[in-house]
């Protein structure tokens, strides 16, 4: 368990318990976040013109997923330190390990729950009145460019979160109050991810398909096992 068979502190249980909640409302808010985008944004557009041209009447929605977005993100770094005390006895260097690669992952996600910051100026120099076809034109490019880095980041933080994941389900392994069961989908979810953006890429169905459980399923999960946790000892 959390302590070895060593009594817990209140400290240690106020860090299971609100990691495991935190861990448990990650995964329920991050189930907002398509439908807030993919229920009031419509299918982009094939011209990359006409992604700027609508971004005015989908800009509040974006924001607000991206807003949802952050506050998952939020939580998940709460699940981290609640795992990170509750395998550190069994696993010292694996926890620490997988805990720093997913605040790593995390924190490039973090860059990306304000894109609507980035898009603006686009957006305003596109529209503005004297705005030529051809500026527009050039501005639809940048536009694109502009959402390649996003693309970037997207792939950088899912394979340091899949990576975080595996590491800390081989940790998991060893930890009674986790046990192979749960070590082992860990372990396995996260590999599935990995391979699911490193090979269909971030943009493919596939790999949304890979990596929504580590944001949904996973927290849910190992959050209601670290909030066990705080009640045992």
């Amino acid at each position: 368990m959390a302590g070895e068979g060593k009594p817990q502190s209140s400290d240690e249980r106020s860090v299971l318990r609100w990691g495991g909640i935190a861990g448990i409302l990650s995964g329920i808010v991050f189930l907002l976040v398509p439908v807030v985008l993919f229920g009031f944004v419509p299918a982009a557009p094939a011209d990359p013109a006409g992604l700027v041209a609508r971004f005015p009447q989908v800009r509040t929605a974006i924001a607000v997923g991206n807003f949802l977005n952050f506050v998952s993100d939020a939580f998940l770094v709460a699940l981290l330190l609640g795992l990170y005390r509750a395998l550190r006895a069994t696993s010292p260097a694996p926890a620490f390990f997988g805990t720093v690669l997913g605040v790593l992952g995390l924190g490039v996600l973090f860059i990306e729950t304000a894109t609507q910051i980035a898009f603006d100026p686009i957006s305003d120099l596109y529209h503005a009145p004297g705005a030529t076809p051809a500026e527009q034109a050039t501005l639809a490019l940048l536009w694109q460019a502009t959402q390649g880095i996003f693309y970037e980041f997207d792939t950088a933080a899912i394979l340091l979160l899949s990576t975080s994941v595996v590491v800390l389900g081989v940790a998991m392994l060893r930890a009674p109050a986790f046990g192979r069961g749960l070590g082992g989908l860990t372990l396995a979810l996260g590999a599935v991810a990995f391979v699911g953006g490193f090979i269909f890429g971030i943009t493919s169905l596939f790999a949304a398909l890979f990596v929504i459980p580590v944001f949904v399923v996973l927290p849910i999960l190992l959050g209601w096992n670290v909030y066990k946790l705080s009640k045992s000892g």
